[in-house]
């Protein structure tokens, strides 16, 4: 067996995006709310005034009480103010919370939503590429990182930062040496924490981030093939292999996770080194007379303040670059410009006959080395049906994508009732084709919403309708919940011909001018076959019609036959002027009829 984690090295290499790129595309969703955030900015502000104030107020109140009882009012009015300094810290910060949390709920829904839409738009070579499972672990592993980037930015680093500072300007204020002490230790702790933390940690954060897609990857793969990975009795086999994607990410990340653990020993190496060094600073002025107790407990408070913000710091610090990390992938997406682009100001597709015209077209895949089509034209009359026909690799299904416009041209162009499909939006072009595949993937959602998928707005009568005439309706009602059964993960919960039957259903609800029948019934038994074939003919009538087939019996009634074959049309005509002809056809239909 081949080492499983082998497949993901590409993708599990650090990625070129750098912590300032990602944290303005965060800083740009927290703008999107100018309110919400400088209410929020502004309230911590005030917190962190009443934070500055407890040294203060412990100072203030230490020395009250050494004058003796004489002075027990002002004692009484200094602890008022040492309360109340700690009170005023804590109900602002809370308030300033309800200011937090809509704003980041709002933006990592947003996030979350627009991220998926780019990913939507990507072409079908990116997805093809892509593992859906990573996918969707990089899109909610960025929602949460924006959420952990927001909080150590703006409820915990920036707050601190400025903590830090007031308290090391107070105590210089005081205590110059003291002061002295208090600045480099800081300053040392915050220029450690972010070059180690970027330089020393984030390589291996990285890649552990990119595994941990990988694991998303395995096991949605092997998930959404449970079918085939029963049917060869190879559950064993799936779970060593994704035992083998998990054993690569638990080595990754205990590498990033002892590198985390070796930035908190330096970091609380400096805490000692700022708890001995003020402490020392302060003894030696009140030796020599020049500070007073409440000097001390002042120089004490503050110590305690700052090493409680420097933990802090360094969590977050920690936490922040995690979060970058995190959302690394979804903002790499924003700057990836979809393969498959709209033109400027396209207009929407309209709908007509149908009429199709490839003129002079040139396309190859992007990793083959000639062209399949080259310099390819032909024409498709407004209500023709006509099939496709040849051995795979021969450009039938290629065609069918292109005038979809799933993959853009090298050279040519290809028109649908005289409008050029790269010159329209996407979506209202592919509104105007349906296609039936050979195996219709139908979502997790009941038989209703997988019909009305192509018209969403239909009512329950235009549904039953469909259902009708595409012969699904009485299975349809044969079933527990009727319309209402859920059908499974990509339909499982059916059987093959129903599955057609329900995409036909949903063909015939979006009433497209273009109809494209992808192998429609090549993996049904006879009689399924009869009844898909049936309620296919009834969907053909008035429609432009494309059929793919290799069973070359289910395109005997065609308008026309064209025979491909590297990616050109050897021959063309109908089922019995080709089979009179003897060649490449006859040869197919001859194998076709033996087997």
């Amino acid at each position: 067996m081949t080492d499983a984690s082998e497949d993901f090295d590409d993708d599990a290499r650090p990625r070129a995006l750098s912590n300032a790129k990602v944290l303005g595309f965060i800083a740009r969703f927290w703008l999107r709310r100018k309110a919400l955030f400088v209410g929020g900015v502004a309230l911590t502000l005030v917190a962190i005034c009443f934070d500055l104030a407890l040294p203060w107020a412990s100072g203030r109140l230490i020395d009250t009480v050494t004058r003796g009882p004489s002075a027990v009012d002002a004692a009484w009015g200094a602890w008022t103010a040492f309360v109340g300094v700690y009170l005023g810290f804590s109900l602002i910060r809370n308030i300033a919370m309800r200011f937090w949390i809509p704003l980041a709920a709002r933006n990592m829904e947003e996030m979350t939503n627009e991220g998926y839409a780019r990913v939507q738009a990507f072409s079908s070579d990116w997805h093809a590429d892509s593992f859906a499972g990573a996918t969707v672990r990089k899109l909610t592993r960025a929602m949460w990182g924006y959420d952990a980037v927001t909080d150590a930015v703006t409820i915990w680093l920036a707050p601190s930062l400025v903590v830090l500072v007031g308290l090391s300007a107070m105590l210089l204020a005081r205590q110059p040496l003291a002061g002295a002490v208090a600045l480099v230790v800081v300053v040392a702790y915050i220029a450690v924490n972010v070059v180690v933390t970027s330089r020393y940690v984030r390589p291996y954060n990285l890649k552990s981030n990119a595994l941990d897609s990988k694991i998303g990857g395995a096991l949605a793969d092997a998930v959404t093939s449970n079918p085939t990975v029963k049917s060869f009795g190879a559950e064993g086999r799936e779970s060593a292999r994704v035992a083998e994607v998990t054993a690569a990410w638990r080595k990754a990340v205990m590498i990033t996770w002892h590198k985390f653990t070796d930035v908190w020993l330096g970091q609380n190496l400096l805490l000692v080194l700022l708890q001995g060094g003020l402490t020392a600073a302060m003894v030696h002025a009140w030796a020599a007379g020049r500070a007073t107790p409440g000097d001390v407990a002042f120089a004490i408070t503050a110590f305690m303040l700052m090493s409680g913000y420097l933990r802090n710091m360094g969590e977050n610090i920690r936490m922040l670059q995690k979060g970058l990390d995190d959302t690394e992938d979804v903002a790499a997406w924003e700057g990836l410009a979809p393969q498959i682009a709209d033109a400027p100001g396209a207009p929407d597709f309209k709908r007509g006959p149908g009429a199709i015209a490839f003129q002079d077209v040139t396309f190859r895949y992007k990793a083959a080395g000639a062209p399949l089509y080259d310099h390819f034209s032909l024409t498709i009359a407004p209500g023709e049906r006509v099939a496709l026909v040849g051995p795979t690799g021969s450009g039938k299904s290629t065609f069918v994508k292109l005038i979809q416009r799933l993959h853009d041209l090298q050279g040519g162009r290809i028109l649908i009732d005289g409008q050029d499909v790269a010159k329209v939006t996407q979506g209202s072009l592919r509104r105007a084709i349906a296609v039936v595949p050979q195996d219709p993937a139908l979502f997790h959602r009941t038989l209703r919403e997988n019909i009305a998928y192509g018209r969403p707005d239909a009512d329950h009568e235009e549904i039953v309708a469909a259902a009708k005439k595409a012969r699904a309706h009485d299975f349809i009602l044969r079933l527990p919940q009727g319309y209402d059964t859920l059908v499974g993960e990509r339909g499982v919960k059916l059987s093959g011909g129903e599955r057609q039957r329900v995409a036909i259903a949903r063909a015939f609800l979006t009433d497209a001018p273009i109809l494209v029948l992808d192998e429609a019934t090549s993996s049904l038994d006879v009689e399924t076959e009869g009844q898909v074939q049936e309620a296919a003919e009834a969907l053909m009538q008035g429609r432009t019609t494309i059929v793919i087939a290799h069973r070359l019996s289910t395109v005997r009634g065609a308008d026309r036959i064209l025979v491909f074959q590297n990616g050109r049309v050897v021959e063309e005509g109908r089922h019995g002027e080709l089979k009179a002809r003897g060649g490449v056809y006859a040869r197919l239909n001859a194998v076709s009829e033996g087997a």
